[in-house]
C-alpha cells in the first residue's frame, strides 16, 4: 500500500529530527561499562570477585545505575602491564565505553590511567593501590574505590610498634604495590621507634619463597611484614608455616595477605593484618551485602567484592546527578566527588585526590575469617603526595 504524500513527509521529518538528537539523548537509558580486570592467572579470583560485587549492586537496582541500563564490555588484562595500553584503548575507541573499571595490578592500572587521561575518559579503580595513581598521575577523571597501600601499611607499622615489636624484616613482590607497602610500613614503624633490619623482594609473580624464609630464620627479627596477594599469598602463608617460622616470628601485613585465601588451615591462623574491611563488622549494610552476595554467587564476599560493589555505587551517584547523560562530565565528576557512600566497609567519602576516606581495621585470622579486632585508624585519608589537582 502506498503511503500518502503528507505521511511520507512527516516520516522523513521525524527521521531527520532523530538524527539531530545528541547520542546521549538517544541512548540515555544505557551506560557502557568497560571491565578491564584479571580473569586468568594469579589475580583471577580477585578480578572475578570485583566483577561480582559490581554486578551485584547493579542487580540490586533493577539492572540499572543511576537510572541507566548497563551494557558490559569485558577484557582480561592478564595482569600484564605491556598489554594494558592496547587493551584500554580498544575499550575506549572500539567499544566506546562511557567508563573504564579496573584493575588489580598496579602496573596495569598506571598504564590504564595514562590512556584514560590522554582520551579524557572516566576511570574507576576498584583495587590497585599504587600511590602514583592519585599522586603524580592524579586527574579529575580518575577515582579510586579501594585503598592506597599507604593507608593499611603505614597503619600496620604503628600497630606493630605499639605491640612492642622493635625489629622487622619486610618481604614482598618487587613491583609498585609491594614496594609502596613496605615503604609505608617502614615509615610508620620507624617513626614509632621500630627498625627494619632487612628489606627483601621477589619478582612478580614468582612464588619460590624458601631461600628468603631461610634468611629470615637466620636474622631472627621480632616480626615479618609481607605484601603478597591472591594465589601467591596462599602459597606464602603455607610455606611460612611449613618452614617453622609461624610459631617463632609473627607474620603481619596489609589485609591482602589473608584476603580471599583462607581455607581454615593452620597456616594462616593468628596472622594480623590491617585493611579497610573485616569480617564481622557491626553495620546493617555489610550484613545485607554479605547475605545478598552469598545468595547470588554461592560464596562469601571479600574485600575485593566490596570494592567492586562500591565502584558501582560511586558510578551510580554520578549518573543519577546527570540523569544518565555522560556527556555532562563536569557535573558527573562533581557528584562523584561529593558522594557519601554507605559501604559494607562502613562510611566512605572521597578525598580531594579522589582516594577513599574510611576506617582502617586491625584484623586477626580466626578459622576462615579475618575477624575485626578494633579500628586502628578512623576515617584515614592518604596524603596523596605529588597530586596537583
Amino acid at each position: 500500500m502506498t503511503m500518502p504524500r503528507s505521511s511520507r513527509l512527516l516520516a522523513v521529518l521525524a527521521a531527520g529530527a532523530a538524527l539531530l538528537l545528541p547520542a546521549a539523548t538517544l541512548a540515555a537509558s544505557k551506560v557502557r561499562v568497560g571491565l578491564m580486570l584479571p580473569y586468568t592467572g594469579t589475580y583471577a579470583g580477585l578480578g572475578n570477585n570485583i566483577t561480582n560485587g559490581f554486578k551485584l549492586f547493579v542487580e540490586e537496582n533493577g539492572g540499572k545505575l543511576g537510572g541507566s541500563e548497563v551494557e558490559y564490555f569485558t577484557v582480561d588484562d592478564e595482569s600484564d602491564p605491556a598489554k594494558a595500553p592496547d587493551n584500554a584503548s580498544k575499550l575506549i575507541k572500539r567499544d566506546k565505553v562511557d567508563v573504564l573499571v579496573g584493575t588489580v595490578h598496579s602496573g596495569v592500572a598506571m598504564a590504564m590511567a595514562k590512556v584514560a587521561r590522554d582520551n579524557n575518559s572516566l576511570l574507576i579503580n576498584p583495587n590497585a593501590g599504587a600511590a602514583e595513581l592519585t599522586g603524580a598521575l592524579c586527574s579529575p577523571n580518575h577515582f579510586r574505590t579501594s585503598f592506597t597501600m599507604w593507608q593499611s601499611s603505614h597503619t600496620m607499622g604503628k600497630v606493630a610498634a605499639a605491640q612492642g615489636k622493635k625489629t622487622a624484616v619486610t618481604f614482598t613482590w618487587g613491583y609498585a604495590a609491594g614496594n609502596e607497602a613496605v615503604e609505608a610500613f617502614k615509615e610508620g614503624f620507624e617513626a614509632a621507634g621500630g627498625k627494619v633490619v632487612k628489606a627483601m623482594t621477589l619478582p612478580f609473580p614468582q612464588v619460590e619463597f624458601q631461600s628468603y624464609l631461610t634468611e629470615i630464620a637466620a636474622l631472627k627479627p621480632d616480626m615479618v611484614f609481607s605484601f603478597f596477594s591472591g594465589g601467591g599469598a596462599r602459597k606464602y602463608l603455607a610455606d611460612y608455616a611449613a618452614a617453622g617460622l609461624k610459631a617463632k616470628i609473627p607474620l603481619y601485613g596489609p589485609g591482602f595477605l589473608t584476603e580471599g585465601v583462607l581455607d581454615g588451615s593452620e597456616a594462616a591462623q593468628g596472622v594480623q593484618t590491617t585493611l579497610h574491611y573485616a569480617d564481622g563488622l557491626d553495620n546493617a549494610k555489610d550484613k545485607a551485602f554479605r547475605a545478598a552476595y552469598l545468595k547470588a554467587f554461592k560464596a562469601e564476599p571479600d574485600v575485593f567484592s566490596v570494592q567492586g560493589y562500591d565502584a558501582a555505587q560511586l558510578l551510580a551517584a554520578g549518573l543519577a546527578a546527570v540523569k544518565g547523560d555522560t556527556s555532562k562530565r563536569k557535573e558527573m565528576i562533581a557528584a562523584m566527588e561529593g558522594a557519601r557512600l554507605e559501604s559494607p566497609r562502613g562510611k566512605m567519602s572521597l578525598s580531594k585526590a579522589h582516594n577513599p576516606v574510611n576506617d582502617i581495621y586491625l584484623r586477626k585470622v580466626e578459622g576462615k575469617l579475618n575477624k575485626m579486632v578494633n579500628v586502628a585508624a578512623p576515617a584515614l585519608a592518604d596524603p596523596a603526595r605529588g597530586c596537583k589537582m
